[in-house]
């Protein structure tokens, strides 16, 4: 045994713990004995603990605890605690791909380098946990890494009619291809969008394998972007010429805005965008259209696919799209607009009383002054705008007598949003307002102006989110199954190389496998509909061999002698969970890795089977791995235990320990982890709240449990030997 650590002793309330060894009796003289000696007094339970040694001087075995990093480092009587009757200690949550690892995938090793320092000082040794969980990881990180990628639409109206693309037919479509060009399905940017094949055969020159576009009506004096995706199955060359409505018919261009000016782009299997721009001056002075050709003949044998709907002429300098149809009133009516209230009316005006005495204006009229939204007039878009967006509001306006006026968005529950304040001369001013609904739900846009009696004039009235109008949608690419792997696959070694790389000369034994199993006994496959915000599961991407990748990773990176389990919960809760893990541990190891110990968490209760915990001591035995208790407690449903409840969880505590000992043979002790320090609250804000599992209580004094957890220890009631003299 170890008596290298003993505690001071602590003078504990015996009202904490009533027995029948803390009646009161009477002690008198014995005729024939004597004086009674306070050797042969008997003593109260809580004298008895207080003269109790620190824990782990009653066992050979590792004797750890699971602990509070913040708690460990910050708090000096849990710190005192823990140095003082532990051997080793598990960081709860400290350690955890969560709680290590940023949104940008980097590990932050502060903390934990701080606390491996205190630890060393205090002579403890740290167990590491844990490698590959499916929960405490950053989702958010991980999920992202396999996100689709999502490739923006165009930013306007797209110029090139692709109608004959889509349909096969390629009418209104030029150039030299017999054969060699046709649309095929399904092998776009997504699985499921179209692509057009171009396929080089004894071709030499670009024009050999030539697809030009119907003619693209262009605007005097207006730039244009010109964009497509384009891959190949092999090496290839491209080059994108013109007709001769451009200056030069066969520029050289910064084909990938790389800042390189070139004669051709290179292609690969990798999807690349090509983005050129065509400025004003590029076009000849009276051209009217264009025309452009995808030139691909450079190289014989290769097969290239261009992503159909991505393929995009854009006017950079088409106006924003005016949500508003009718707002310049220059049909001469209020179509697409309707009003109602408090005698209100509205009109066009007459010729020459627009804006600038220009045109035409809308005229509301508001007899008699009132709350403001007690005359209206309203505009219904054609669909409701977005949540969130900026969307920018203009208009001019004027009236017959200083005015106050008001504009909102509604939805068909009359829920608006209000913009108010504005302030109306007898002059056109124009009035522009940022404009962002709250709802996704805002379909009429309103002028509230019943405050003032007066005459409005308003003209010119935009309303746009600034966007081109009808640019195309993004279009999602998503992942493999194979990416995906690969993908996850490097993330796991990049994590468990830098972690297990990282502490090598301090941390010597590792969960590097958390919790794989379903309780049936059979793996999770992480198919689970409504994952926490850290639930990630390896084994998803991964599949079956997941844990054979971490254990491989964690031996590589690691110390040839380090000590690497599995660890699970509930093993001695369901048999068939615990036949489980020993079948993956096999499994694990028949491809190529080796499982060094089985870790059972034991989180228990009073009611747990006491004969399945020796099955299960005794299944986890036969498999000669080093066996370990790694997460001990022993819930009592209370966080205000009767004495009778704290008696029992003594006993159940001693009872786990002894039959550890008496099942698992003495190679095979790995030791005991006990999960937490104490009752106190701060260690329970998200494990076991409202309960006192642990053998500290909420004052850190030491519980009946403590007693339990000795004796169990030293196989032997450690008391008995105490007598009744200090």
């Amino acid at each position: 045994m170890k008596y290298n650590k003993l505690l001071p002793i602590i003078i504990l309330s015996s009202a904490l713990f009533l027995s029948c060894e803390d009646d009161l009796m009477e002690w008198g003289k014995d005729a024939d004995k004597g004086e009674v000696t306070t050797a042969e007094l008997p003593l109260g339970l809580a004298e008895k603990i207080s003269r109790y040694d620190a824990l782990n001087t009653y066992t050979d075995f590792i004797l750890g605890n699971g602990i509070g990093v913040d708690l460990y480092l910050n708090d000096e009587v849990y710190r005192t605690i823990t140095n003082e009757n532990f051997d080793d200690v598990t960081a709860g949550y400290a350690m955890k791909h969560g709680a290590m690892v940023n949104s940008n995938g980097e590990l932050n090793f502060a903390t934990i380098d701080n606390f491996i320092a205190k630890t060393k000082e205090a002579g403890l040794t740290v167990y590491g946990h844990t490698l590959a969980w499916h929960q405490n990881n950053n989702a958010s990180y991980l999920n992202g890494l396999i996100a689709p990628t999502v490739i923006p639409g165009s930013s306007g109206a797209n110029s090139l009619d692709l109608t004959s693309l889509r349909d096969g037919s390629l009418n209104g479509w030029a150039g030299s291809w017999n054969t060699a060009i046709s649309v095929v399905e399904g092998e776009g940017l997504s699985s499921t969008s179209q692509a057009v094949q171009m396929v080089a055969d004894g071709t030499s020159n670009p024009w050999e394998l030539q697809l030009g576009t119907p003619a693209i009506t262009i605007v005097s004096g207006h730039s244009y972007e010109l964009s497509f995706y384009i891959k190949s199955d092999q090496a290839g060359q491209g080059r994108i010429s013109f007709d001769d409505n451009l200056v030069n018919q066969y520029p050289w261009m910064d084909w990938y805005g790389t800042g390189n000016v070139t004669e051709s782009f290179s292609t690969s299997s990798e999807w690349q965008q090509v983005k050129i721009t065509l400025n004003s001056e590029d076009f000849q002075t009276n051209a009217t259209t264009f025309v452009f050709n995808f030139d691909l003949g450079y190289v014989s044998g290769v097969t290239y696919l261009i992503d159909l709907e991505n393929i995009n002429v854009v006017d950079l300098d088409a106006q924003p799209e005016n949500l508003i149809t009718n707002g310049d009133f220059e049909n001469g009516t209020l179509d697409g607009w309707s009003g109602y209230g408090n005698g209100s009316s509205r009109d066009v005006s007459v010729a020459g009383e627009g804006f600038g005495g220009n045109g035409y204006a809308m005229v509301l009229t508001n007899p008699t002054a009132a709350n403001n939204y007690e005359a209206q007039q309203v505009f219904t878009f054609n669909q409701a705008l977005e949540l969130g967006k900026d969307y920018t509001c203009s208009f001019w306006v004027k009236a017959t007598t200083s005015a106050n006026l008001q504009v909102e968005i509604q939805n068909d529950s009359y829920g608006g949003d209000y913009y108010g304040g504005i302030q109306v001369g007898t002059t056109w001013t124009q009035v522009t307002r940022t404009i962002t609904p709250s709802t996704d739900d805002k379909t009429k846009f309103i002028f509230d102006f019943g405050e003032t009696a007066t005459t409005y004039y308003i003209d010119d009235i935009v309303f746009t989110s600034g966007d081109a109008g009808g640019g195309s949608g993004p279009t999602i690419v998503e992942k493999t199954d194979e990416e995906k792997a690969q993908i996850i696959g490097d993330a796991l070694e990049s994590w468990i190389s830098q972690m297990v790389g990282r502490y090598k000369n301090d941390v010597k034994a590792w969960d590097v496998v958390n919790e794989p199993m379903k309780e049936g006994g059979s793996l999770r496959d992480g198919n689970v509909a409504d994952l926490a915000d850290d639930e990630f599961y390896w084994v998803k991407y991964l599949g079956k061999d997941y844990a054979v990748t971490a254990f491989k990773l964690a031996r590589q990176y690691g110390n040839a002698n380090d000590v690497l389990f599995i660890n699970d919960y509930n093993l001695e809760a369901s048999l068939a969970k615990c036949d489980g893990i020993i079948q993956y541990t096999q499994y694990i190891e028949s491809q190529g890795a080796t499982v060094d110990g089985i870790g059972t968490q034991m989180h228990v209760s009073l009611n747990t089977d006491r004969d399945n915990i020796v099955q299960m001591f005794q299944k986890l035995a036969a498999t000669g791995k080093m066996i370990k208790i790694s997460e001990l407690d022993v819930r009592l449903g209370t966080a205000s235990p009767t004495n009778e409840q704290l008696a029992d969880q003594s006993d159940m505590y001693k009872y786990i320990i002894d039959m550890y000992k008496e099942n698992i043979p003495a190679a095979q002790q790995y030791g005991i982890t006990i999960w937490g320090i104490s009752d106190n609250e701060q260690e329970h804000q998200y494990w076991l709240p409202d309960e006192s599992p642990n053998i500290w209580d909420t004052n850190y004094e030491r519980k009946h449990a403590y007693k339990g957890t000795a004796d169990g220890l030293a196989g032997k009631d450690v008391s008995a030997d105490f007598s009744g003299e200090l």
